[in-house]
Formats: structure tokens, C-alpha cells, sequence
């Protein structure tokens, strides 16, 4: 399928199904607030819609590559877009909390299929010389959907009933289901399969389980309570127990030898890096577009979107400057640019408009891309024909879960900001609780009493926060630059990479 012209419409196939994961990942949480009002759902079981579906995608993501490996990506891959278009509907039926937490659970399980076997199914649609330039159209359609997810929810929550949040993925969901039927490849037949590690597979999901759900906890515990504390030592304990025996087993649910190879292991990490700064950003900046420079919704999910362009510039650039400087040469230098933007970012001012933020998004998205396109080409190169469903579960794995500890931290430092510059000195009990537990609390409370002193205050002790996350995602961005520059592998392993794997697809289509 490398020279048919049907492969950038497979291409497209692919890129609508990781889409609307994406903009599912961030739609609800715009209609949290009506869903709260309309179903009386306490800040618990709001908490769990959330959280419910961090769950299931996290635990699943990890055996489903395997799966995908044994029984057909394109299989295992429409199967997950029709269980997240089915999960969809049901969240648009349900009438209670935990009807809609269930829903959303079961649209982690699609989402953890989709995910890893869209990205798996790439190098076998595109040859070598092409497959730079699907990574970075199936990347900038990840995060494509994490700003524009609030933008459709805004004009959606505007014109329809919460419901229709859920219900704007089932005909995506359609389409995508209809394409990938026509458009991918058919799975290759396999005629002998090897034995299910259940008990890695157990110890690994207990693990996910543990981790993710004590990081859910810390926003309302603390780092320090029994309960998040109990949730990442067991974490620590199950998930070393399932490496001892992936490591030991004939049939691994994960191949941990792929970390012996640069390419993999460097390849990851800097995704890993990458992510966990673009994540900074999404967590605080939304907040101070909406908080503090007075957005809605659906204004705050357009002026994130430079982020994007610098995002889809960088895709458009990697293609021809990547064969030519290498990835050693081209992930440091992105990494470089997004610390710039984020430092740049750090610098920002209460008094400053969207114009300064828009130049500092841009230039962290161009960053962005220049690193994540190679980095991510670097890792499909090392993985093993017939496994790269396997391997991109592992990569996806664990950026997802560097991402929810990610978020736990910055979001634990960004209160530790606010609250060091904030003051509620004279506020009554109650106001000055709502005032110090965010920023919209804050705002509210300056509302009712029209203090427009204390507004002022509050958006400046976010500000305050808010470069501090900065600062942190721009200092493990350069840190991430230095590590690549000294240990990525060079252009001459990722020359013989190239040669090896245009010589192995040249075989396949023979």
C-alpha cells in the first residue's frame, strides 16, 4: 500500500479515529458544571468521570498492542472505534452519575485500543521515506483535539442539552469506523500464537491501577495523606514485581529488551518529556485565559490553538530538514526552541494580553514538533516486524502515565504559587476557603463582594503560579535537550535503521 494514493486517505482514516479521543479528553470537562447542576452529581462522582476513564485507558492500553499483534491491528482497532462510538451514545443516554462515569470508563477501554494501534498500523501504510510525514500529520491530530475539544464543547453547551458532548463523537466515530474498513490494510493471517502472560498482565493493571488512582487523589489529599501514599507505594511494588516477571517469562506481555535499544529508549524518553511539558501547558494555561484574562470556553479553546500551528509547522519542516541534520541534531534543537517558549512564557504579566502568550504558545508548539516527529519515527524504527502493536502500547503506556504524574505535580506546584502570593487577610471564613481553593473561586468571591482589589490580587498570585509551571516545563525541556544531545544515537545508526527497514518492507510487498 506504500504507492498507492489510497494511503493518505488511510492516513486520514487514521487521524480522524486519534482525534476524536483527543477531543473527547477535554470536551467534558466544559460540562462538568451543567452536568453537575442537571444530574446532582457531587464533586466525587465529578471527580470519577474523570478519573474512571484515566483508569480504564491507562490500564488497557499496556495488553492491548499485544492483542493487536496476535489478532489484527486493523481488527483490534475498528473494534475500539465501535465500542467508543457505542460508549459515546451511552453517555448521551445516561440519566444518572454513574451511568455517565460507566460510559466514560468504557470509552477509556476504546480509547486505549485506538491509540497505540492507529500509530502501529502507520509502517505498514507508509514506506521509510514517507513514514516522518504520517508520525507528524498522526501527531499534530492527537493534540489537535486537546484545545479545540473545549471550543466544541462551549458552542455545543451553548446551542444543545449537556448530552450532546457525548453525542458529537458517535458520527465521527461512524465515519472513522466506515474508513478504516474500507482504507487499511487487512490483517495478515496468523496461524500459531504464543501464551497469554496473565499473571504480568495482572500485575501491570494493579499497578496502573495503584499509580493512577493515588494521583487522582492528590489534588484533595495531598501528596503526604496515608491514602495517596498507601496507592504509589503498593504502585511501586506491583509494577517492579510485573518488570521481574516480564523479565524472566518466555511470553511477555511487554518486550522490556526494547530499552535496550537507543533509538527506543531515547525515543521515549524525550516523548515522555515532551508530553509532559505540553501537558503543563494545556493544565495551566486554559485557566489563565478563562481566570484571568476574562475568556469563555470557546474563545480559550481558539487562542490555544497557536500552539497548534506551531505544532503543524514543525510537521510540515521535519520531512526535509530531519534526513538532512539527522534526529540527534533536530530533536535537541527542538527542544531548545520549546524551552525558549516556555521560559518566554515564564515571564509573563498580569498586564500582558493574549497577543504575548500567542507568540510564546507558537514558538513552544514549533518546538514541539521539531522534537516529537523524530523522536517518535526513532522509536517505530526500533520496533520488531509483526510487533508493533506491542511497542507502541508500551510507548503510549508510558507517556500516559507520565502524564498523569505530571499533572499531579504541576498542579501541585501551581497551588503552591497561588497560595504563597495570595492573601485573604479580612475575608469572612467561607469566601476566603472558596478564594484559596482556585482561581475561579477567587473571582467568584471578588464578584459577590465587588472587590475588584482582590480580583487583582488573586490573578496576579495565579500569574505568579502559573510561570512557575512554566519555568518547570521549560527546564526539564532543556534538560531533555542536553540528554538527547549526548545520548541519542546518531546519523549513522539511524542510517543503517533506514536501510534495514526499507530492506524488510521491500520484502513484505514482494
Amino acid at each position: 500500500m506504500s504507492t498507492s494514493p489510497r494511503r493518505w486517505l488511510a492516513l486520514a482514516a487514521l487521524t480522524l479515529s486519534v482525534l476524536i479521543v483527543g477531543l473527547d479528553g477535554t470536551v467534558i470537562n466544559v460540562a462538568l458544571p451543567t452536568m453537575a447542576a442537571q444530574l446532582h452529581a457531587s464533586s466525587a462522582q465529578l471527580q470519577w468521570i474523570g478519573g474512571g476513564y484515566l483508569l480504564a485507558l491507562s490500564v488497557a492500553m499496556l495488553p492491548v498492542g499485544l492483542l493487536g499483534d496476535r489478532f489484527g491491528h486493523k481488527r483490534l482497532l475498528l473494534s475500539g472505534i465501535g465500542l467508543f462510538g457505542l460508549a459515546s451514545l451511552g453517555g448521551a443516554l445516561a440519566t444518572t452519575s454513574g451511568q455517565v462515569i460507566a460510559a466514560r470508563a468504557v470509552l477509556g477501554l476504546g480509547a486505549a485500543a485506538i491509540m497505540p494501534l492507529s500509530m502501529a498500523i502507520l509502517p505498514r501504510v507508509f514506506a521509510k521515506a514517507e513514514l516522518t510525514k504520517a508520525i507528524a500529520v498522526w501527531t499534530a491530530a492527537t493534540a489537535l483535539g486537546m484545545p479545540v475539544g473545549p471550543v466544541v464543547g462551549g458552542w455545543l453547551l451553548d446551542h444543545f442539552w449537556w448530552g450532546s458532548v457525548f453525542l458529537f463523537n458517535l458520527p465521527i466515530a461512524v465515519l472513522a469506523l466506515l474508513a478504516g474498513l474500507w482504507l487499511l490494510p487487512r490483517d495478515e493471517l496468523r496461524t500459531a500464537t504464543a501464551r497469554f502472560d496473565t499473571l504480568g498482565t495482572v500485575l501491570g493493571g494493579l499497578g496502573i491501577v495503584a499509580l493512577v488512582y493515588g494521583t487522582i487523589l492528590i489534588p484533595a489529599d495531598g501528596w503526604a495523606s496515608a491514602s495517596v501514599l498507601a496507592s504509589l507505594l503498593s504502585a511501586a511494588a506491583l509494577l517492579t514485581g510485573c518488570v521481574l516477571r516480564e523479565r524472566r517469562t518466555a511470553h511477555p506481555i511487554v518486550d522490556l529488551a526494547l530499552f535496550t535499544d537507543r533509538r527506543f529508549l531515547w525515543g521515549t524518553l524525550i516523548a515522555v518529556f515532551v508530553n509532559f511539558a505540553v501537558m503543563g501547558i494545556l493544565f495551566v494555561v486554559p485557566q489563565y485565559l478563562q481566570a484571568v484574562l476574562g475568556n469563555d470556553s470557546f474563545g480559550t479553546g481558539l487562542r490555544v490553538l497557536p500552539l497548534i500551528g506551531g505544532l503543524m509547522a514543525a510537521a510540515t519542516a521535519s520531512e526535509a530538514v530531519v534526513p538532512r541534520l539527522g534526529a540527534r541534531t533536530v530533536v535537541p534543537l527542538g527542544m531548545l526552541v520549546m524551552a525558549a517558549g516556555l521560559v518566554l512564557g515564564a515571564t509573563t504579566d498580569t498586564s500582558d494580553g493574549y497577543g504575548f502568550t500567542a507568540l510564546w504558545l507558537a514558538l513552544t508548539g514549533l518546538g514541539f514538533g521539531l522534537a516529537v516527529v523524530p523522536a517518535t519515527s526513532l522509536v517505530m524504527g526500533a520496533l520488531p516486524e509483526g510487533n508493533t502493536g506491542s511497542g507502541t502500547s508500551l510507548l503510549e503506556t508510558v507517556q500516559q502515565l507520565g502524564s498523569v504524574l505530571g499533572v499531579a505535580g504541576l498542579g501541585s506546584l501551581l497551588g503552591y504559587g497561588y497560595l504563597a502570593r495570595l492573601h485573604t487577610d479580612g475575608l469572612p471564613g467561607e469566601a476566603a476557603h472558596a478564594a484559596r481553593d482556585s482561581i475561579a473561586g477567587a473571582n467568584a468571591v471578588a464578584d459577590r463582594l465587588h472587590d475588584t482589589a482582590l480580583a487583582a490580587h488573586a490573578h496576579e498570585a495565579f500569574v505568579h503560579g502559573m510561570n512557575l509551571v512554566l519555568t518547570a516545563c521549560g527546564s526539564i525541556a532543556l534538560l531533555a535537550a542536553v540528554l538527547a544531545a549526548l545520548f541519542m544515537p546518531g546519523r549513522s545508526t539511524c542510517s543503517r535503521t533506514v536501510a534495514r527497514s526499507a530492506a524488510e518492507h521491500a520484502e513484505s510487498v514482494a
